[in-house]
């Protein structure tokens, strides 16, 4: 730990403040930047696609740290500062406007951005949501009750979707694939997700592939694939997004859908870790790597990648995490704990999908590898503690079973 004189954590959201929080509170006294693009101190994105954007809550109820907390942390914090390289060589975070910041050690964690679409850039009505000025701008123009669509029946889009039409606004949700979710959740609980849509007036409109946009100045329709028009006043396109890795290109590191890394969060360069996002790393409890886009991995991996960090080369502990997501929809909360995989064996082993509560789980070559809730978190973490373990296929439905009984 002697050796890093100066640390800096690029990347101002949830991992990285976890990372600064945890190098402080590890002991590490030495100079330790924070490196931001957006203005905004770190604040929590979850609320933004619901209590926010519905305008049940209002921005100041996300900020991650209150201001005494954030001080007392003694970073010297570098807002509104896009990093545009890493210098190897140099040992230094190059940051836009030419500022150099030399380090010993760094935590990338920059995150990820969304994905735009082709031939939006001049019309206005078109968001993405990913920033608080995303949701405070797709707030207003909620506000003005248009008919919204939704390209993309994600995560992402199906949250602004619900959040929409808990506003009372008529809502088109346009998917290019056959099933909403299909790639992570499967074909059968891909359907579930889009029948709770349905359930609540979404006009759900899946093998919907959008060829294109039309207004003057502003939106107005969607063409799709088929020749068929969507009206719409507000477009908010929900596609995914990209890991934050450009910045990284002329280091040499190596970069694969995200900033490639070891079962400790290390990258191939001595003292340089990543976190969130935008850091794809091997996850020995699955034995596989994996990049993982969700709150809680931020938080975990930002606390890890820093421990690891002062442990130094050799020391730390691996990161094998249960991967864990959840998604507030209508009255619903959808949780996931695991790695689903195409071709998992799914079975419902408590309520039931016509009652929109129920536990499904997954498996795969004799082994629980992953479980889905809707409205049963009680019982959805039980497998949590199961799959941390290792435990086979028939152990999870001996689980269930005894549970059930």
């Amino acid at each position: 730990m002697g050796a890093l004189g100066t640390v800096v954590v690029v990347g101002a959201s949830l991992a990285g403040l976890r990372a600064a929080e945890t190098l402080r509170r590890g002991g590490y006294g030495g100079r330790l930047h924070l490196v931001g693009a957006e203005e905004h101190l770190p604040y929590d994105r979850p609320p933004l696609s619901k209590q926010v954007l519905a305008g049940t809550w209002e921005a100041d109820r996300v900020w991650l740290q209150d201001d005494d907390a954030f001080s007392g942390l003694e970073l010297e914090v570098h807002l509104g500062a896009r990093a545009t390289d890493l210098d190897l060589d140099e040992r230094v975070v190059v940051l836009h406007g030419g500022t150099r910041l030399a380090f010993d050690g760094v935590v990338v964690a920059t995150g990820a951005s969304p994905r735009h679409l082709p031939g939006t850039a001049d019309l206005d009505g078109v968001h993405v949501l990913r920033t608080l000025e995303d949701c405070l701008s797709l707030r207003r123009a909620f506000e003005k009750g248009p008919r919204v669509a939704v390209v993309g029946a994600g995560f992402i889009g199906s949250e602004v979707a619900a959040t929409a039409r808990g506003r009372g606004l008529d809502v088109t949700v346009l998917e290019a694939l056959p099933t909403p979710l299909a790639a992570g959740l499967g074909e059968t609980m891909g359907r579930v997700c889009g029948e709770l849509h349905l359930d609540h007036g979404i006009d759900l409109r899946c093998d919907a592939a959008v060829a294109g946009f039309e207004g003057d100045g502003r939106v107005e329709r969607l063409w799709l694939a088929d020749g068929t028009a969507v009206e719409a006043d507000v477009v908010v396109v929900g596609v995914g997004v990209s890991p934050n890795t450009s910045w990284l290109e002329s280091s040499g590191l190596p970069i694969n859908d995200g900033l490639v890394c070891d079962d400790h969060c290390s990258t191939s360069a001595p003292g340089v870790y990543a976190a969130g996002d935008v850091a794809r790393w091997h996850n020995p409890l699955f034995g596989q790597d994996m990049r993982v886009e969700h709150w809680t991995n931020a938080s975990d991996q930002g606390v890890f990648a820093a421990q690891n960090l002062l442990a130094g080369a050799g020391g730390g502990q691996p990161y094998a995490p249960v991967p864990y997501f959840w998604s507030d929809q209508y009255d619903t909360k959808i949780q996931l704990v695991g790695h689903p995989t195409p071709g998992d064996e799914v079975r419902v082993v408590h309520g039931s999908i016509e009652d929109r509560r129920f536990v499904a789980l997954y498996g795969h070559r004799g082994r629980l590898r992953a479980a889905l809730g809707f409205s049963s978190p009680r019982l959805l973490m039980g497998y949590r503690r199961l799959i941390n373990v290792a435990a086979s296929w028939d152990d999870a439905l001996a689980h269930a079973d005894a549970t059930n009984s």
